[in-house]
């Protein structure tokens, strides 16, 4: 079982890299740890969306209590979301050692479903047609999707998936490391142009948050 967490307090990052944390966590039967942070490294980085500022996101995997995993989370962070989510990897991230940074501009999309569409409409198009438009117009080298199964917070908003994305740190500032078209304007702009289409589709050209990140992994088990 996957939990993505949603952190909204600032400042956490020393305590969500630390031991001790990474106690509390495996104490709940935690076997993997990812933490995400809206960082100083990230800092240039693209960031929107309607929901309340999002500063870190953490990640786990685990067979035991999801109900001491959301306290363990919401004792430094009250406001923290918590969904529990099914996870994809159509193009996995490559490994990187314990608690080292990988070399990554790792941003996540909180999803939001449109009226207009069904459940399972909505899904077959993200997860079926428009994953490979992702990876074929963006300059990624790691995308893991998260289709969400349930909230675990009441006042979690009604995000239907979350993707993180990974891009070469230059796409930061440099549209064409970002959209991988290598100083080619003209490849730049249809790769956009088809990818704008693709996530209007399904109602990701407007409704997610965005949040750039650094991306940390731990194996607690």
């Amino acid at each position: 079982m996957k939990v993505i967490a949603a952190l909204h307090a600032p400042a956490l990052g020393g305590v969500l890299l630390g031991s001790a944390f990474r106690g509390d966590v495996a104490g709940c039967g935690a076997t993997r740890l990812q933490v995400n942070l809206d960082d100083d490294a990230v800092a240039p980085a693209m960031r929107f969306g309607p929901g309340a500022p999002i500063t870190a996101v953490v990640s786990v995997w685990t067979s035991g209590s999801v109900g001491s995993l959301v306290d363990v989370v919401r004792r430094l962070d009250a406001s923290a979301d918590l969904w529990r989510v099914e996870e994809r990897e159509p193009l996995p991230p490559p490994a990187v050692a314990d608690g080292e940074r990988a070399d990554a501009l790792a941003n996540f999309a909180f999803l939001r479903r449109p009226d207009s569409l069904s459940k399972e409409a909505w899904r077959a198009d993200w997860l079926d047609r428009h994953t490979q438009v992702a990876i074929d117009t963006q300059g990624t080298f790691g995308y893991v999707q998260n289709p969400v199964l349930e909230a675990l917070t009441s006042e979690a908003p009604g995000v239907a998936g979350i993707v993180e994305e990974l891009f070469p740190m230059a796409g930061m500032s440099d549209h064409h490391a970002f959209y991988g078209s290598g100083g080619d304007e003209a490849e730049f702009q249809r790769r956009f142009a088809a990818l704008m289409e693709s996530c209007e589709r399904f109602g990701a050209a407007q409704g997610l948050d965005l949040v750039p990140t650094s991306r940390y992994t731990f194996t607690l088990a």
